[in-house]
């Protein structure tokens, strides 16, 4: 008996609200999320704390302050995954929580740690927290990147902060959505505008999403954060290191040294 063709969602570019890309992202990392930590833990570490593919790392980078400055901090990572940095977190004092949408990811953090970090399962939009509960907050590639309504999210992160609170998220650098996602030369050709914001959606053959990522400019990133009550002190663009020569998916060496691959944007709570 033939064994039928596996599943190819089609790719596409539309509107997704927030519902609908909360429930297909959802099961996306459900889905994937064994495939993605096989792919990927190496290179993050069971303990390091990693802004993006780049490898820009939290102890080199210092984005939340300084290691020691960490110790007896209670600090919100979102879109933790298999919770890597808020382990790093802990080993430098630090008292983190790790939240992700996705219980599968979840389970790869109990996988590794036995239940070390406290981890929870919630919406970053709908965050289960008091307000004031965190001294700091962080996220890398977690949560922004997939959100319809990336303002809901700031806000919800800054009623849990306490005053003077930082919070700093890295996403894929908004100039990629104007070229191909291709590693080589063809991946350096521009593509699509850079001020299309519709987002890119994978559906099955019923027209639902099983997959969605929202595109924002940098000035929109940067009025969202303002919307959400904080005011921006930074913005970091990673710079491709000589050390790292992998290559995945629209990630390589030869992009990276010629256009941003990630941004990192340092917030401070008003």
């Amino acid at each position: 008996m033939q064994e039928p063709e596996p599943f190819e969602p089609e790719a596409t570019r539309r509107d997704a609200d927030v519902t609908e890309s909360s429930r297909a992202n959802r099961g996306w990392w459900d889905r994937n999320a064994d495939d993605y930590q096989v792919e990927h833990g190496t290179f993050l570490g069971d303990d390091r704390f990693v802004w993006g593919p780049e490898g820009l790392d939290e102890v080199e980078a210092e984005l939340l302050g300084p290691a020691e400055d960490l110790k007896e901090k209670v600090i919100l990572e979102i879109g933790a995954g298999a919770a890597q940095c808020s382990r790093w977190l802990a080993a430098q004092g630090a008292h983190p929580v790790a939240l992700d949408l996705s219980h599968r990811q979840l389970q790869h953090a109990l996988r590794i740690d036995g239940g070390a970090v406290p981890l929870v399962e919630a919406d970053a939009g709908a965050l289960p927290f008091a307000d004031g509960s965190f001294d700091l907050a962080c996220s890398a590639y977690g949560a922004l990147p997939f959100v319809a309504d990336p303002v809901r999210v700031l806000r919800d992160v800054h009623r849990v902060l306490r005053p003077g609170g930082r919070f700093v998220f890295s996403v894929t650098h908004p100039i990629r959505w104007a070229f191909p996602d291709e590693p080589g030369p063809e991946g350096l050709t521009v593509a699509a505008s850079y001020f299309d914001r519709t987002p890119y959606v994978e559906q099955d053959d019923e027209g639902r999403a099983v997959y969605v990522e929202h595109h924002r400019t940098v000035g929109d990133r940067v009025r969202d954060i303002v919307a959400g009550g904080f005011r921006l002190v930074d913005l970091v663009e990673p710079q491709w290191p000589a050390w790292n020569t992998q290559e995945w998916g629209g990630w390589s060496p030869l992009r990276g040294n010629l256009i941003p691959g990630t941004a990192i944007f340092v917030c401070e709570r008003s």
